[in-house]
């Protein structure tokens, strides 16, 4: 790690997730399922991390406590000093809307809506939101606002699904695979437009990904494996989303 790196993360004003010990423990049956066994994670302003393991790893379940979706079974997770293990659901469902964005594999997007109206449904809930049109510029779909969900591919989809997270000025997005259901040549455009929401507006993006070649543009790689943090690196010199091969 280097002593810049070092400086900003000892900067605690920088810090917006501290994780301490979370466990999760799914009940199936008579069997407990443990997805993660005692995890320990700070998460910081502006940076742009990937969680990179194979399915069952425990990715999707870190995803959805920092996103408040789910609560953990023991630990703690603060949000910029807020308990989220001891908020109310009520707490949890204004959390999400005032400060998440979400992006999943599957876009999700309402098939009788334009763009511009499947990311106007967030909009009209938001705080201080965007002009959809501006949240589909930026992931460079400017062009296609009045286009149906028909009438775009795949790629095209998932960067309206974008657009429509980013649309309400979230501090924080989580992206769980948002490339799983693309070729590589659409995931990434689709990459290219998250790493431009987190180069202009400072957006907080973690993308969960089993794909290795992706944590090559991340400023850090949280690797996990059987419910653990095996190991956490930087990316001294992290690439583009148009120098990855994969």
């Amino acid at each position: 790690m280097s002593t810049r790196e070092t400086t900003t993360r000892e900067d605690q004003n920088s810090k917006v997730f501290e994780a301490r010990g979370i466990t999760k423990v799914y009940e199936m049956g008579e069997v407990q399922v443990q997805a993660l066994r005692g995890v320990d994670l700070d998460l910081y302003s502006g940076e742009l991390v990937v969680l990179l393991g194979a399915s069952g790893s425990g990715k999707s379940t870190l995803l959805n406590i920092l996103g408040g979706l789910d609560t953990a079974t023991s630990g703690h997770v603060t949000y910029h000093g807020k308990d989220l293990t001891e908020a109310t659901e009520r707490e949890l469902t204004s959390y999400r809307r005032s400060h998440i964005g979400f992006v999943f594999q599957f876009y999700n997007l309402i098939p009788s809506l334009t763009a511009r109206e499947n990311v106007s449904v967030v909009t009209e809930i938001a705080a201080e939101p965007m002009r959809p049109e501006e949240a589909l510029a930026i992931v460079g779909l400017g062009d296609r606002v009045n286009h149906f969900p028909a009438q775009l591919s795949g790629g095209e989809q998932q960067r309206v699904a974008i657009a429509r997270a980013i649309a309400k000025n979230p501090a924080v997005l989580l992206c769980d695979e948002p490339t799983g259901a693309l070729d590589s040549a659409t995931g990434l455009l689709v990459l290219n437009a998250l790493e431009r929401v987190n180069r202009e507006l400072g957006t907080t993006t973690v993308v969960i990904t089993h794909n290795a070649v992706i944590a090559d543009m991340a400023d850090r790689v949280i690797h996990l494996s059987d419910g653990l943090i095996t190991e956490i690196t930087s990316n001294q010199d992290k690439k583009t989303p148009s120098q990855l091969q994969w």
